[in-house]
């Protein structure tokens, strides 16, 4: 790997910028999985939160890769990362193929698998601050990672061959004034 600029002008986006994304799309992601919760309570009439927690994990699995591979393959964007002026787009630049969405969610699984690994192999998986502190861990551990990388990529885009651009919007035409009618 280079750490040439990316294809088409388009600049390696920084980490706090990553950073904000993320926190939105977690914003946007309660939603959809209020949403999704919802629907599988529904459908399975469901009557207590302890029962079919696994047949919801692998729902709600099924509907975050539904959203990601959707939007990370129509446009390169999703929600958050359009507010936020990001990309992501394939080593040469192109858009991603439904295939390279699909292995990017599933390799994007790292920034929180080994923590909750880790607390769940100490038998921590019971205590709450153990489980957010691992995962602080886990996530800080993942953008020092990042910030290793000549193009300051995350360890799954490198896995997938995948890359996150800033695009900013092009600017604006200036209004230009209306013409004054001469006086006569």
């Amino acid at each position: 790997m280079t750490s040439a600029p990316a294809a088409g002008g388009d600049a390696p986006p920084g980490l706090m910028r990553r950073l904000a994304s993320f926190i939105y799309e977690g914003v946007v992601l309660f939603g959809v999985v209020f949403i999704a919760g919802w629907l599988y309570s529904t459908l399975t009439q469901q009557r207590n939160a302890l029962v079919g927690t696994q047949g919801l994990q692998a729902f709600l699995f099924l509907i975050l890769g539904i959203y990601f591979i959707w939007f990370w393959s129509r446009g390169g964007q999703t929600v958050a990362m359009r507010a936020w002026h990001l990309r992501v787009v394939d080593a040469q630049g192109r858009p991603l193929t439904q295939a390279r969405a699909t292995a990017r969610y599933l390799a994007a699984w790292l920034w929180f698998l080994p923590a909750l690994a880790s607390v769940h192999l100490l038998g921590l998986d019971r205590s709450t601050g153990a489980i957010f502190g691992a995962m602080f861990a886990g996530v800080a551990g993942y953008l020092l990672l990042a910030r290793l990388h000549p193009q300051r990529q995350f360890l799954h885009d490198v896995i997938c061959g995948t890359r996150l651009v800033t695009q900013l919007p092009p600017p604006r035409a200036k209004k230009r004034a209306a013409p004054q009618p001469a006086d006569s």
